[in-house]
């Protein structure tokens, strides 16, 4: 057995995941008690592009750790769901941060998109792989 089995690696990412969601959700709170907003974004930047960070994430995220976890139920080599976590995670804080500092494009946003893109595509291509062999 490997030192890290792929459920192991599966596990750390969803961890890592969800503690990125927390604090996305956490910036949105933030943002809401500063400008006094309890529903909605009431027009503030600031709030609007946390809400945004965070719905985002959350459109994407989701998704990609059903693959990791699907990887994990057909015993995937763990480095293909250490590529998926890290590329997905990377991919993630980047667009989180490129969106949370400017509500137009962005080098961080655009970079964390296509990480994003790059991890569904591994992700997709490990699993038909070990679907098929």
């Amino acid at each position: 057995m490997d030192a890290v089995s792929s459920g192991h690696a599966a596990a750390l990412w969803t961890g890592l995941h969800l503690i990125l969601l927390l604090v996305l959700s956490l910036l949105v709170v933030r943002q809401r008690q500063r400008h006094k907003v309890a529903l909605g974004d009431e027009g503030v930047p600031e709030l609007a592009q946390a809400i945004r960070a965070f719905g985002n994430a959350t459109e994407y995220i989701p998704p990609a750790l059903i693959g990791i976890a699907v990887l994990a139920i057909v015993d995937a080599a763990p480095l293909a769901i250490h590529v998926t976590g890290f590329v997905l995670f990377v991919g993630r804080v980047l667009h989180a941060i490129g969106l949370s500092r400017s509500g137009g494009a962005s080098f961080a946003r655009t970079i964390g998109m296509t990480m994003t893109w790059l991890a569904y595509v591994f992700a997709s291509v490990a699993l038909l792989f070990n679907a098929i062999i």
